[in-house]
C-alpha cells in the first residue's frame, strides 16, 4: 500500500532532496534534531536525579532552605534570587521573539535591539549562577555538624555577628592584645574545620591563639539528616539542648565535626549525590546558557555588518532563537525539579 500511494504524488510533491517536506530549511531541520537530542540528554539527567532523591527522600535537603540568600542582603529570602533569575532567562527569551519578528520585517535595527537585550539577559543569568555557586560551595554560617551519637544535623536560626578577635598569645605574626577584624568568618569556618577552636579559642596559621569575640546565636534548630544511635532523619532539636549540642561539636577541637559548603565528595546540605547533581546539571546547563550567549554575539555582530540583510533574510536569527528558547526551557524543568520538588 505505501509503495502504491507513493506512485500516486508526482515528483514536485516528493521531496528528493531539494525540498523540504515541511516547508523548513535544512539548517532549521538540523537544529531540531540536536535540540530533541539535547533533550534526551537533559532527560536523562533530571530522571537520574528522580530516582537517586527517592533513595534518599528523608535525607533530600528542601529548596527554600538551601537556596536563601540574596547579594548584599544575606539569608533569609528562600528561593527569591533563584526565581528572579528564572524570571530574567524568561525575558530574554520574549526578547529574542522580538529580534526574530523584526528579522521577519527586515528591521535591522529592531534586530539588533533586542538581540543585545538577550545578551544582557543572559549575561546576568551567567553572573548570578556564578554567585550562586559560589555561596553554595562556601556554604552558610553554620554548617552540617556531627552530634555526639554520629548522627549529621543542618542548623537553622541567626547567626551571631563574629565582632573581632582578640590575639591572647603570640605567633609568627601576630602579637598579644591584637585585635583582628579582617576575614573572620573565612578564619572561623576554618579553624572549627580543622579542630582548631577550642572552648572559644581559635588557633590561627601562624600558631597564634585568639578569643573570639561573637554575639549569641539565636533561634537555633537542629534538623538530623543523617541517623545516629540516638537521633534519627527527621528529628528537630530546638532551644537550649540544640545550643548546646551545637557549641559541643564545634568546641571539640575534632576536625571535620563541622562540614561547610560542598563540594563532589560532601556537602552541607545533605547527601553527597546532592551536590554532584547540582554542580552536573546546573553546570551542564550553564554550559548551553554561556554557548548561547556567544552565538548570539557572533550572529549580532553579523547583523550589524549587514549580512543577513544582503541575503534578504534573517533565518540565521531565528535558528539562534530556536537555540535560546530550548536553553530557556530547559531550566524551567531544571528550577522545578530541583528547586521546587
Amino acid at each position: 500500500m505505501a509503495g502504491h500511494a507513493s506512485q500516486q504524488l508526482s515528483t514536485a510533491e516528493l521531496w528528493g532532496g531539494k525540498v523540504s517536506p515541511f516547508s523548513t530549511s535544512y539548517g532549521k531541520l538540523m537544529m531540531w534534531f540536536f535540540l530533541v537530542s539535547d533533550a534526551l540528554t537533559f532527560g536523562g539527567l533530571l530522571v537520574a536525579y528522580g530516582f537517586t532523591r527517592h533513595d534518599a527522600q528523608d535525607a533530600w535537603p528542601i529548596g527554600e532552605e538551601t537556596f536563601n540568600s540574596m547579594p548584599f542582603l544575606g539569608h533569609g529570602y528562600p528561593l527569591l534570587y533563584v526565581a528572579l533569575m528564572t524570571f530574567i532567562l524568561i525575558v530574554s527569551s520574549v526578547t529574542m521573539v522580538l529580534a526574530v519578528e523584526a528579522g521577519h520585517r527586515m528591521d535591522k535595527k529592531g534586530v539588533v535591539k533586542w538581540m543585545i537585550y538577550t545578551i544582557i539577559g543572559g549575561f546576568f543569568f551567567l553572573g548570578s549562577q556564578a554567585w550562586e555557586w559560589s555561596h553554595f560551595i562556601h556554604g552558610s554560617e553554620f554548617g552540617k555538624v556531627e552530634l555526639a551519637d554520629g548522627s549529621q544535623a543542618i542548623v537553622q536560626g541567626h547567626f551571631g555577628e563574629i565582632k573581632n578577635f582578640t590575639v591572647t598569645e603570640a605567633g609568627e605574626h601576630h602579637k598579644k592584645g591584637e585585635v583582628l577584624t579582617d576575614d573572620l568568618l573565612h578564619h572561623y569556618h576554618e579553624a572549627i574545620s580543622e579542630g582548631k577552636l577550642k572552648d572559644g579559642v581559635i588557633t590561627l596559621h601562624d600558631g597564634s591563639k585568639a578569643e573570639v569575640n561573637k554575639a549569641e546565636n539565636e533561634h537555633m534548630a537542629l534538623v538530623i539528616k543523617k541517623d545516629g544511635k540516638k537521633h534519627k532523619i527527621g528529628d528537630k532539636i530546638e532551644g537550649a539542648e540544640a545550643e548546646k549540642m551545637y557549641d559541643a561539636a564545634i568546641n571539640s577541637g575534632v576536625e571535620n565535626m563541622v562540614i561547610y559548603g560542598a563540594n563532589l565528595k560532601d556537602n552541607e546540605y545533605g547527601p553527597s549525590q546532592y551536590g554532584q547533581f547540582f554542580f552536573f546539571i546546573t553546570g551542564f546547563h550553564g554550559f548551553h546558557v554561556f554557548s548561547g550567549v556567544l552565538i548570539n554575539i557572533i550572529i549580532c555582530i553579523g547583523v550589524m555588518r549587514g549580512l543577513y540583510h544582503k541575503r534578504g533574510h534573517y533565518e540565521m536569527v531565528e535558528k539562534t532563537g530556536l537555540y535560546w528558547h530550548f536553553v530557556d526551557l530547559v531550566w524551567v524543568f531544571v528550577f522545578t525539579f530541583f528547586y521546587l520538588v
